[in-house]
């Protein structure tokens, strides 16, 4: 009876085992013609900044806040580079009084040359002297767009569709060309970049299509299709999860998503999946 009882909690136990480990064997198992990638929402980011130095005046946008392209996104104190355009415009004035004299007086030598009232020299000074004016007419008639363009860069603007990830100067402060004041998440297009390893390089190619999911409960799949596939290998990033060793070899890809309802955020981890049975291009 005791030989029973011990038989018969062996067969359990082994039972046990064995609907568990098939348990665990088809809940882990991947079709074969899938291949699931994991990876994030690429962040892109733009640096916005004024082109010339000078104090900030205003700034439009807070963190978070939505913009457009094109929306004005901050200005600079401007009076200084006002005074630099109507200085180049009274400069340019009075160049261009004293190029209409010179004509003059160069246009009045060549008659009276022809009579010998002036000498071959006082002619060639006046024409140079008309012509050294009328280099500095165009010189400061460039001036005057040079500050103008100047004036027009007291203002920053957009480049594209955007959040504010951060708003880094404040009124007042003065800046230096290039220094950042904002720093904007484009918002489209959208792609994610994920990696794949060596031995399944072969089975992705431009153009395939993918559906990407993320981990919101309920939260539909995406459609998307591989637009890069770096040449070049590189070592698995820290921030990829695979069920391979961290010092495996991966391939980097970029893939484009349908994004209408802006319902992926970036930086958000995502799950690709790629239907293998599409062939090749």
């Amino acid at each position: 009876m005791k030989r029973a009882v011990i038989i018969s909690v062996i067969a359990l136990c082994v039972t046990s085992i064995i609907i568990y480990t098939v348990n665990r064997y088809f809940k882990s198992k991947t079709p074969e013609n899938e291949l699931t990638l994991y990876g994030n929402v690429d962040v892109r980011q733009v640096d916005i900044s004024f082109r010339v130095s000078g104090q900030v005046d205003h700034l439009e946008f807070e963190e978070g806040d939505v913009v457009r392209e094109g929306d004005l996104m901050c200005t600079m104190e401007k009076s200084p580079y006002d005074s630099l355009l109507e200085e180049s415009f009274a400069n340019a004035v009075a160049i261009k009084a004293e190029l209409d004299n010179a004509k003059i007086l160069y246009e009045r030598r060549l008659e009276l040359i022809e009579i010998g009232a002036v000498s071959k020299e006082d002619l060639d000074n006046a024409r140079s002297n008309y012509d050294k004016l009328r280099a500095n007419l165009i010189q400061a008639e460039e001036s005057i767009n040079v500050a103008n363009d100047n004036l027009s860069y007291t203002r920053a603007y957009a480049p594209t569709d955007g959040i504010i990830l951060t708003r880094i100067r404040e009124p007042g402060t003065v800046v230096n060309p290039a220094e950042p004041v904002y720093t904007l998440s484009v918002s489209s297009p959208i792609w994610v970049r994920a990696f794949v390893d060596e031995p399944n390089l072969g089975r992705v190619h431009y153009g395939m299509k993918a559906t990407i999911y993320t981990d919101i409960k309920g939260g539909r799949p995406f459609e998307g299709k591989i637009g890069f596939i770096s040449p070049v290998a590189e070592f698995t990033p820290k921030t990829v999860e695979t069920a391979k060793l961290r010092t495996d070899l991966v391939y980097r890809l970029r893939i484009y998503v349908d994004n209408p309802e802006h319902e992926l955020v970036q930086g958000m981890p995502v799950t690709i999946k790629l239907n293998l049975d599409q062939g090749s291009h």
